[in-house]
């Protein structure tokens, strides 16, 4: 359950920012640099920010 909550707000933080560079200003493509990047080293480490974030904000267990 964690784990698509984590790619939920993966994908609507890419696309949201995609949107703020199209409309607003190019520097918000920083967003999705800095996701994709957070996504390739969680998965070269095995270790997510946003998993340890959730456990301890909705006290999820595992």
């Amino acid at each position: 359950m964690r784990e698509r909550i984590i790619r939920g707000i993966a994908g609507t933080l890419v696309l949201v920012s995609i949107l703020l560079a199209f409309y607003v200003n190019m520097n918000w493509l920083l967003l999705t640099a800095f996701v994709g990047l957070n996504l390739l080293q969680s998965s070269i480490t095995k270790w997510c920010l946003m998993d340890d974030i959730l456990k301890k904000v909705f006290k999820m267990d595992n």
